[in-house]
C-alpha cells in the first residue's frame, strides 16, 4: 500500500503516535485518503533482530527474498540477514558485506548502509566510510556488487566528502518511479566539528547539520547529476544539535489540487540520548520546500512509545507500508519494525 496523510478538521494533518494527535505544519493541504479498513489502519510494532544492528535499511532482491543492512558490528564491516518477508522471521547472515571499504578509508567503523538495486546484475551499497588519515570524519562511500549478497566492491573515491564542513554520513538511495530520476541523500555531519558539549554540537556557535540531495545516473545510481541540494537543517529548539538519517519516499496524490507529494523521514538529537526519535518533514516538490511535523518535542516514533528508547535511523518500503528502524536493546540497538495504515483523517501508531 502507498502511504497517505490525510487532513484533519482544520486543514492541518494529524499524526497519532502512542495515542496522541499532532498537528502537522505541512502545507500544502493534503485531501482525506480513500476509506480503509480497520484491519489497514492499525500499526504493529514488533522487535525483529534481537541482535546489535544499528541504521537498519531494507530492500527486496529480484526473488523475492528481503534483506537488511546494518551499521558495523561484531567484526564485520557491514552486517545483513534475510527474511521471506519485511516483518519476517529475520536470520541474521554470518558474513562482511563489505570487507574492503575502500582505501580511503581506515577500513573501521562502517555506518549507515543503504542497498538499491539498480537493475539486473548491478546492486549499489551506499555507506558511511571512516577516514582514513587518523581523524573521526566520515565521508559517504560507494560499492558495487553483481549479487545481492555481494562481496560489495567499493569505488576509489568518495561519493561525498565535505571535510571542512565535517564530512559525510547516513546515504540513503531514492528511485522517483513516477520521474525515473534516482537519488541519493546524506547528512553533512556538522557536529564533527561543532564546539563540543551534547552530541559535539551543544555549544554556540552551533554547526549546521543539512540533508542533502544529489541526482544521479539512474542506470548506475553512482554518477553525479548537477550538484547537491540541501533540503533540511536542524533547528535549535527542535531538533537540538543535529538532524540525521534521512530516508525520502513519495506519497500518491498527496498534494492539495491531487498530485503527489514527498515525505521525508529523519531523526534528530543525538543518537545515545533518549531524546532521539524518528520524525518527518513534508514537500511539494522534492528539492522542497520541506515543512517538519508539529512542533518542537513532537515525534513520530519516540522514547516511551511502545516501551522503545532512542528509536531512530528508520527506512521506508513505500509499496508495503512498511518501515524498519533501531531502538536501544539490551544486546545494543535492535531492529524493530511497524507497518502503517491511514484511518479517517488520522495516522494510526499504536
Amino acid at each position: 500500500m502507498r502511504l497517505a496523510w490525510p487532513l484533519g478538521p482544520l486543514g492541518a494533518l494529524l499524526l497519532v503516535s502512542s495515542c496522541r494527535a499532532v498537528p502537522i505544519l505541512s502545507p500544502p493541504p493534503i485531501p482525506p485518503p480513500s476509506p480503509v479498513s480497520a484491519r489497514d489502519s492499525v500499526v504493529s510494532v514488533s522487535l525483529l533482530l534481537d541482535r546489535d544492528f544499528p541504521d537498519p535499511s531494507i530492500v527486496q532482491d529480484s526473488d523475492g527474498t528481503w534483506y537488511a543492512f546494518g551499521t558495523a558490528s561484531g567484526g564485520t564491516n557491514i552486517q545483513a540477514a534475510q527474511a521471506p518477508s519485511p516483518d519476517g522471521p529475520w536470520t541474521h547472515l554470518d558474513q562482511d558485506f563489505l570487507p574492503d571499504t575502500g582505501a580511503w578509508t581506515s577500513g573501521r567503523n562502517s555506518w549507515a548502509p543503504d542497498v538499491r538495486v539498480i537493475g539486473p546484475g548491478r546492486y549499489v551499497m551506499y555507506y558511511s566510510g571512516e577516514l582514513g588519515n587518523d581523524t573521526a570524519f566520515h565521508c559517504v562511500g560507494v560499492a558495487a556488487s553483481g549479487s545481492i549478497l555481494g562481496p560489495y566492491k567499493p569505488e576509489v573515491t568518495p561519493f561525498a566528502c565535505p571535510v571542512e564542513q565535517g564530512g559525510a554520513i547516513d546515504p540513503a538511495g531514492f528511485y522517483d518511479e513516477p520521474t525515473g530520476k534516482r537519488y541519493v541523500l546524506y547528512k553533512i555531519d556538522g557536529n564533527a566539528v561543532g564546539n563540543g558539549g551534547y552530541c559535539g554540537n551543544g555549544i554556540a556557535p552551533f554547526a549546521a547539520t543539512p540533508i542533502m540531495l544529489q541526482e544521479v545516473a539512474a542506470d548506475d545510481g553512482v554518477t553525479h547529476i548537477g550538484d547537491a541540494v540541501q533540503i533540511l537543517d536542524r533547528d535549535q529548539d527542535r531538533d537540538g544539535p543535529l538532524v540525521e538519517a534521512p530516508n525520502l519516499f513519495r506519497v500518491q496524490g498527496g498534494g492539495g489540487d491531487g498530485s503527489d507529494s514527498f515525505v521525508l523521514l529523519y531523526s534528530n538529537h543525538c543518537w545515545d540520548s533518549p531524546g532521539y526519535t524518528v520524525s518527518y518533514a513534508t514537500a511539494p516538490s522534492i528539492d522542497g520546500p520541506y515543512a517538519k511535523a508539529g512542533e518542537p518535542g513532537d515525534s513520530l516514533i519516540g522514547t516511551g512509545d511502545w516501551n522503545l528508547t532512542a528509536p531512530g535511523g528508520a527506512t521506508v518500503v513505500e509499496r508495503e507500508g512498511w518501515m524498519v528502524f533501531h531502538a536501544n536493546c539490551l544486546r545494543g540497538r535492535c531492529m524493530f519494525g511497524a507497518k502503517f495504515g491511514v484511518a479517517g483523517t488520522t495516522v494510526i501508531v499504536e
